[in-house]
């Protein structure tokens, strides 16, 4: 079978890490180098559907760094999440111009975990927003979001960096992870424990979807960052940016 695409971005879960998605996207761009189909999962399917709407990075470093992660959150005790994300919601109907996949300038795969099959849903079809929505929805702490009768999650619980989608549609796959797996010393807090153990657990098949990547950015300084530390989102676009023109410099 003929591949469809030329060249397929994956992005990959890791919150306020995400900014170094942006950054890896503007080396790459510089270079030439624009996909022709990007999947993503959580904060890599937020960037993900941005950029195929047909945003620049530097324009989606502005908006995140304007909009704080804070606002995205709403307190919603005795539901089945501590925190929903309607203020997420709200911002994306706000900023995409596409209403559904359909209507992005490039096609876009958005990897779910739906927690009633226990399966990985990866959609590209449809209306878009609750399905974005859905993917970077953190069991436990946001609102699982329902679309046809189902509960979905995060997508990084099962898939943090969504080859597989695109896998035998592409030609080439450059592959952006922003949760470092490799050996780390800082290890000092209980929070840095709980992150570490977090990285570790979704990134349990990162080696091997590495594999699948033609070109597989992940910046080892991005370890020094915590999870929801949208302060330092330049830094970590500047570490994103620097880490893929080294590469591509080669």
């Amino acid at each position: 079978m003929a591949k469809k695409f030329k060249t397929g971005l994956v992005l990959s879960g890791g919150a306020a890490r995400g900014f170094a998605h942006l950054g890896a996207v503007k080396a790459l761009h510089e270079k030439n180098i624009r996909p022709d189909c990007i999947a993503g999962t959580s904060i890599g399917a937020i960037a993900g559907v941005l950029l195929a709407d047909g945003y620049e990075p530097d324009e989606l470093l502005d908006l995140f760094l304007e909009k704080k992660m804070i606002t995205y959150l709403k307190i919603s005790f005795g539901k089945i999440g501590l925190l929903n994300m309607r203020g997420l919601k709200s911002t994306l109907k706000e900023h995409l111009k596409a209403g559904t996949f359909e209507e992005l300038k490039i096609p876009s795969f958005v990897a779910c975990t739906n927690l009633n099959t226990g399966k990985i849903t990866y959609f590209s079809e449809g209306e878009l927003v609750d399905k974005v929505v859905a993917s970077a929805s953190i069991p436990g702490i946001f609102t699982p979001v329902k679309i046809d009768g189902q509960l979905y999650a995060d997508g990084g619980i099962l898939d943090n960096l969504p080859v597989r989608p695109i896998k035998r549609k592409c030609k080439k796959i450059i592959g952006v992870h922003v949760n470092y797996t490799g050996p780390q010393d800082n290890i000092e807090s209980a929070m840095s424990i709980v992150e570490r153990a977090f990285h570790l657990s979704i990134g349990a098949r990162i080696s091997e979807t590495a594999n699948d990547c033609d070109l597989f950015i992940e910046p080892e300084e991005l370890q020094n960052y915590r999870l929801m530390d949208m302060s330092k989102g330049r830094e970590m676009f500047e570490i994103g940016y620097r880490h893929t023109k080294k590469l591509l410099d080669g």
